[in-house]
């Protein structure tokens, strides 16, 4: 990469900080849940219209598309794309900040509001200098990341890898646990589907001082979660990563009284998509065995959610290249595999992808915290390293 556009990019990148901040700030006070998104939409398409690009808004319902192009690019030449999501989630925000989320409950506790504030940032840049695009680049603002069936899966509905068709797609996420200024990767297999699995057991009410005429149904969604864990100890290829967790366990009875049913909550991730298919048909099999044996009945609703995400080893390896070069190595991580999911990964089944990590941790000013935790939130500094990423990806 030659030495002036590098240049270009770091004087750019810090001159925009202050409004990218704002960006951020702005849409962290006004959080909006999954394909509810109606006014981070409007936000996100005035910006645009102030810079002079063209979009197209209600893409996936509240999503927003954009196309920066040059003069020198032909109709209909293919782009490359970058993306981030809009959504927050249902969490009552703990931190004591200016920006502080306004909406009760509502809470951007996954940095989607970073995401966004960043590609607003990059837009601006690329604009800036479309004569010396490569190619044409599709900016991708979608709705909905957090919530079952993903966002993504409307936005390839409505065609957001076509016209012009999208030969690369890059996205980054910020991570609380990697100190600001660094940024992650990882080729390959990256993050697990994730599936969430209803189940209630059916069975007899009744005085617990007589169980005998009862048919219990604590006591079979309690034998089912022992029994069930030997679907990952003892029918998995100890060689795939797998989980199945049941978070939520609810049986409405008292200290003398047997509920007539229990409902459980939970979630089963994998990094093998055949495996996925296969567990998920016997946790099935074994909820309804387990309640026949006990003479009562099971209803199970499978929510099928992510698919795993696999990054293209080219795209990650030649953006890792130029992080390289442009941070320095020390500033360069190599990821683990993560069990947690990304509706990023449906785009990974259809072209090339590289989802990366953003360093978002300052233990000095108490920035340590999770996602999805109250006390979330990022050093905005961090806000600079990612739009210089995301424009060296396109570059």
């Amino acid at each position: 990469m030659k030495n002036n556009m590098q240049d270009f990019i770091l004087q750019k990148s810090n001159e925009l900080f202050e409004k990218v901040k704002g960006y951020r700030e702005h849409m962290h006070r006004y959080p909006e849940l999954s394909y509810k998104e109606f006014n981070t939409m409007k936000f996100v398409s005035q910006t645009l219209t102030n810079l002079g690009i063209e979009h197209r808004t209600g893409v996936g319902e509240t999503g927003v598309v954009a196309l920066i192009k040059g003069d020198h690019h032909y109709e209909n030449q293919p782009c490359v794309g970058l993306r981030s999501d809009l959504d927050a989630l249902p969490i009552l925000e703990d931190n004591d900040v200016p920006y502080k989320s306004t909406v009760e409950g509502v809470m951007h506790a996954c940095g989607h509001d970073v995401h966004t504030a960043i590609l607003l940032g990059v837009a601006e840049i690329l604009y800036e200098i479309r004569s010396e695009l490569p190619q044409p680049v599709k900016l991708i603002f979608q709705p909905g990341e957090e919530k079952n069936p993903g966002g993504a899966t409307y936005m390839i509905r409505d065609g957001v890898l076509h016209n012009p068709e999208v030969e690369a797609l890059y996205a980054l996420h910020v991570f609380p646990d990697m100190v600001t200024g660094n940024v992650g990767f990882r080729e390959g297999i990256y993050m697990a589907s994730c599936d969430e699995i209803y189940i209630t057991f059916h069975g007899k009410g009744g005085h617990g001082a007589t169980p005998h005429n009862t048919i219990d149904p604590i006591m079979i969604g309690a034998n089912f979660l022992t029994t069930v864990q030997q679907i990952v100890s003892r029918k998995c290829d100890p060689t795939i990563p797998c989980v199945l967790t049941f978070g939520h366990f609810e049986g409405l009875g008292a200290t003398n009284v047997i509920p007539s049913k229990v409902h459980l909550k939970g979630t089963f991730r994998t990094l093998n998509e055949s495996w996925r298919k296969e567990a998920l048909e016997l946790v099935q099999s074994y909820a309804k065995h387990m309640a026949e044996l006990a003479g009562g009945t099971a209803e199970i609703e499978i929510s099928k959610g992510y698919p795993y995400l696999e990054n293209s080893p080219e795209l990650t390896s030649g953006l890792k290249n130029k992080a390289v070069e442009f941070l320095g190595a020390d500033h360069v991580e190599e990821l683990p595999i993560r069990m947690t999911s990304e509706d990023f990964a449906y785009y990974s089944q259809e072209i090339p992808v590289c989802f990366f990590r953003l360093g978002v941790r300052n233990e000095a000013k108490g920035i340590v915290y999770g996602v999805h935790h109250p006390k979330f939130d990022i050093d905005a500094k961090a806000l600079v390293t990612g739009i210089q990423m995301m424009v060296l990806a396109v570059m």
